[in-house]
């Protein structure tokens, strides 16, 4: 299928071919005929795209932050490489789309193959969408006019936050698409409604639907809205502009009544004067998409709806309203409409998005039209395949950062004979495949599983579905690396190694850590594989940074938490410098009242040998300070690593410090992995050492719910898979 999208890079907008998205549970396919072009939005987005990179910086100074202080902790490079990475990532454009539904996920029934619905899915021929962000469309509803539902809900919304009660006053300051849209539903809910716009050619249109149009230029604003409300003042004010200037909000403060309301919908400076709000105790609130439930996990990915006698207005039923007020004739959209454009023929409004909105030439709105394709292939051929002789072919399943930054440039990097790459939408498993030269992409991971010639699965997808994904690939034949964690319940972990003892197929976890150049020193230096006779201390820090409480991560049946899911890495690294197994563990952490997905934690470990290892994950510390710190204390000698750029040590005769460019050994790692297939030997990591790693995780929840060590459990029992043979 057919999709738009655009390179932030360099701001071009074009159309790639991409494999159809999979349905997942909770979620609606659908086939598109119609999609708004947001002018607002979109144009923001192109105009951004062609700036330089000085102007992409000058727009977004908190990044600039952000990457000066990872410049500090990380170094020059990897921050160029990560900067750079972000921009080389496409950004799929639209969120106004019609269609009809062609396939629908597990746990919907309200919904049927044939529907026609709106949905905030991109400019492409097919969208999947989560079922609380589409909404069926009421008979007598043109396409055309549908199109209008999801940016007809950001409007919406704004009335709604703006507690705009029959016979007040309303100001709407920029009539672009947005506003001209927000001025009628005030007016439907029987406002009077003041419009400020520069454009004369908005102002006429206004005008024509009710609305009292004033041009700031040439009049001043604030003294006009106060004439009109004979001194008064407005009783609220939605500000709709698209601009950086500290004058919109300054202006919309002034003109408020006293205990007046501003709504910012759209952008505007937010360098706010005290004295403008203080006087009239004027309340300002920024307005966040379509309504409750944007942006939050439970709602969009889970359909876990807000009751409605406690949440009247979610952005599903704004969606609906906005329908509703098309159907009845109250919301007048299809004059607004300047052009429809077939997708073909996108570049006739992208090319001059930038100069459709001026003053010499507006434009409204504008629609693309969609060719009825009735192909729905989910697997993608980008070029022939070239196999390589004796290597090991190997297909990954999850296009994300990890896997776009670290996973596949690894592979590249030591000659992988990548296969193919699978991701949920397809679209981004296509544009890294296209990226590294992987000769097909596919929206089914199936696809990938039931392909003979891949010898490795490569899983990088979010974790609770990590064992799943693992225990299919192996009993489809496949050797297994998959990102840590390997499983995030104990039931996972049961399933993962019937499913290996089973099929003897080859598990691997991304624990890097240990293969990086300046672990395998400290190894070294502690004795190599006599160290298992030496009992240490060690005391790793992981200075983690804060995630947003909304992330996935944090969520105990998909994330895991982060202890879970990302201090695994420590408990491995540990592992191997001890040369030993954990025994038992005890958990404590910050707060009167922990929960299992707490992020500033310690982890207290004992070693079948007689070491000792402390685990400090903390998200509350300063970016400023080094990231990752272990300490190693062992006969009267002590190693200090530090964010895998320096070693120390102290007490060696002939080691002092070792320092280099940042690497955690995901390079060598992978080396490794595909020497193995390629050659045949023993596991890189003992598959019951993996298992341990696990059960240690599993364990120290229990322990922080429990309060007390607790032992963890033998794998003795565990049959280690039988060395690769030459594939």
């Amino acid at each position: 299928m057919k999709q738009l999208i655009q390179d932030l890079r360099t701001g071009e907008t074009r159309l790639t071919e991409v494999p159809v998205p999979t349905c997942g549970r909770g979620q609606v396919l659908i086939q598109t005929r119609r999609s708004l072009v947001s002018m607002g939005t979109e144009r923001m987005l192109v105009e951004f795209g062609r700036g330089s990179l000085l102007t992409k910086a000058w727009q977004q100074p908190d990044r600039v932050r952000e990457v000066l202080a990872k410049v500090r902790a990380d170094g020059l490079w990897p921050t160029v490489t990560a900067v750079r990475r972000k921009l080389d990532q496409p950004l799929p454009l639209g969120y106004c789309n019609v269609g009809t539904v062609v396939a629908l996920g597990e746990g919907i029934a309200d919904l049927r193959i044939g529907d026609r619905v709106v949905s905030n899915g991109p400019h492409a021929e097919f969208v999947c969408v989560p079922r609380m962000l589409v909404a069926p469309v009421p008979d007598g509803i043109s396409d055309d006019e549908a199109a209008f539902a999801v940016i007809g809900a950001v409007g919406i919304h704004a009335v709604h936050l703006l507690k705009a009660t029959l016979g007040e006053t309303a100001v709407v300051i920029g009539l672009g698409l947005v506003g001209l849209l927000t001025a009628d539903l005030l007016r439907i809910n029987g406002c009077r409604v003041i419009g400020i716009e520069p454009d004369s050619t908005k102002r006429r249109l206004a005008e024509q639907r009710g609305v009292t149009v004033l041009d700031p230029y040439a009049i001043d604003p604030v003294k006009a809205v106060l004439a009109l409300t004979n001194g008064a003042g407005a009783d609220g004010v939605i500000v709709a502009t698209a601009t950086q200037s500290n004058d919109v909000l300054a202006q919309a403060a002034r003109m408020n009544r006293g205990q007046g309301r501003i709504i910012l919908v759209g952008t505007a400076g937010l360098s706010l004067n005290r004295t403008d709000f203080y006087r009239n105790e004027v309340t300002f609130q920024v307005a966040c998409s379509y309504g409750p439930g944007r942006y939050d996990e439970s709602y969009e990915q889970r359909g876990m709806d807000y009751p409605l006698p406690y949440v009247r207005w979610t952005a599903n039923r704004n969606f609906e309203a906005v329908l509703a007020f098309i159907q009845t004739g109250q919301l007048d959209v299809a004059s607004l409409i300047s052009a429809v454009v077939p997708l073909e023929n996108y570049y006739e409004i992208y090319s001059r998005i930038d100069q459709l909105s001026q003053p010499s030439e507006p434009v409204i709105a504008q629609l693309l039209t969609y060719p009825g394709t009735t192909n729905r292939a989910t697997i993608q051929q980008l070029r022939d395949v070239r196999p390589s002789a004796g290597a090991g072919v190997v297909g990954v399943i999850g296009a994300g950062n990890f896997s776009t930054a670290v996973l596949v440039p690894a592979l590249k990097r030591v000659g992988a004979d990548l296969r193919m790459i699978a991701s949920k939408s397809g679209l981004s498993a296509t544009l890294l495949a296209r990226k590294f030269d992987v000769p097909f992409s596919t929206s089914d991971y199936e696809q990938l599983l039931n392909e003979p010639a891949i010898d490795l699965c490569v899983i990088a997808t979010r974790h609770n579905s990590h064992a799943r994904l693992a225990i299919e690939a192996m009993r489809a034949g496949k050797h297994v690396f998959v990102e840590k964690p390997l499983v995030i319940t104990e039931a996972e972990l049961s399933a993962v190694i019937a499913a290996q003892q089973t099929t003897g197929r080859m598990v691997m976890v991304g624990f890097n850590r240990r293969f990086a150049p300046l672990a395998e020193k400290m190894k070294s230096l502690l004795g190599g594989p006599q160290s298992v006779n030496i009992p240490m201390n060690i005391v790793a820090t992981m200075n983690a940074g804060a995630v947003p409480d909304t992330s996935w991560v944090h969520d105990r049946f998909v994330g895991g938490g982060r202890i879970l899911g990302e201090a695994c890495h420590y408990v491995d690294l540990i592992t191997f410098l001890t040369g030993s197994r954990v025994r038992s563990v005890c958990m404590n952490a910050m707060g009167k009242k922990p929960t299992e997905t707490t992020d500033s934690g310690s982890l207290l470990l004992q070693y079948e040998n007689g070491s000792t290892g402390v685990l400090n994950y903390f998200a509350n510390g300063s970016k400023a300070y080094a990231k990752e710190r272990v300490e190693v204390y062992s006969l009267e000698r002590t190693l200090v690593l530090e964010n895998f750029r320096t070693l120390r040590g102290y007490g060696f005769p002939r080691f002092s410090k070792q320092s280099g460019r940042q690497d955690k050994g995901h390079t060598v790692q992978m080396q490794r992995l595909l020497a193995q297939l390629r050659t045949g030997g023993e596991p890189l990591i003992p598959f019951a050492e993996l298992i341990n790693t696990s059960q240690t995780m599993l364990a120290a929840l229990q322990s922080l719910r429990e309060q007390r060590w607790v032992d963890v459990a033998s794998a003795d029992s565990i049959v280690e898979p039988i060395p690769i043979g030459m594939l």
